[in-house]
């Protein structure tokens, strides 16, 4: 599907520094990073974080189809490639040069059957389809961390009708910038109040969770038990996501419930 939109005209850049490659769309500004010695790993901070919502469901069966919105240095791509083997995985992303430069230097694999790359436009794709999901990632900006249609109460709505019944939406809302609160009452407006917002990350950024079918009603244990068996068998540590959980948000009898 193309986008009736013309490609973005920024620049695709690329920086290192101390061992890890960066993605730049004509600015400073990071759009996502890999330590060159550990292509597989999740470097930055906030994008760990956008993981988390792997604890919030029994996961020997779930998730089968997961979209992502944005590409970027393909961070999230690849570790749900490499760590969840019998998933598959589309990714949306409006600018067919940041497909080229994850694929030759973030080492995005080349494997159509489980990954499929579709160049289009994010909103128009959500608008437009009927593929459900049981996960939808956005992590998608401008040269100028802007998020455009893709933070209105349409596309929340669209992402909705997309998510299968134990589907969750997980969202980069890049708390620090302004218009943060208007985005938190767009999706919940979209999803009828059924959201949480992660206590801000070092990075600044802040990540939003929704779901719309069934409940998510998990206790912390059962919770750190999930983040235990995770990080062993992927590295990937969401223990201190969950102690920041707990001191910053009220937990019910110490249920995480959505």
């Amino acid at each position: 599907m193309r986008s009736h939109q013309s490609h973005p005209s920024h620049s695709v850049d690329i920086s290192e520094e101390a061992g890890v490659r960066y993605l730049h769309f004509g600015s400073d500004w990071v759009q996502g990073a890999m330590r060159i010695a550990r292509p597989w790993s999740l470097e930055l901070s906030y994008t760990r974080e956008m993981m988390a919502w792997l604890l919030l469901r029994e996961t020997r069966r779930w998730p089968r189809n997961v979209l992502l919105i944005g590409l970027g240095a393909g961070s999230l791509a690849k570790f749900i490639y490499r760590h969840l083997p019998d998933c598959r995985i589309t990714v949306v992303e409006i600018n067919p040069g940041v497909e080229h430069v994850a694929r030759h230097y973030f080492k995005l694999p080349d494997d159509p059957q489980r990954l499929q790359v579709v160049i289009a436009d994010g909103a128009d794709y959500m608008l437009g389809g009927t593929t459900r999901f049981d996960a939808i990632l956005l992590d998608a900006f401008d040269a100028e961390a802007r998020s455009g249609a893709l933070d209105t109460l349409p596309f929340y709505q669209a992402c909705r009708t997309r998510l299968s019944d134990d589907g969750l939406l997980t969202a980069n809302l890049l708390g620090h910038e302004r218009g943060y609160k208007a985005s938190i009452q767009r999706m919940r407006l979209a999803f009828d109040g059924r959201q949480m917002v992660f206590p801000s990350c070092d990075s600044g950024n802040t990540i939003a969770l929704a779901c719309a079918g069934n409940p998510v009603d998990s206790d912390l244990e059962t919770l750190r038990q999930r983040a235990t068996a995770l990080k062993k068998t992927t590295k990937l540590d969401l223990l201190p996501t969950l102690t920041r959980l707990q001191l910053d948000l009220s937990l019910p009898a110490g249920r995480l419930k959505i």
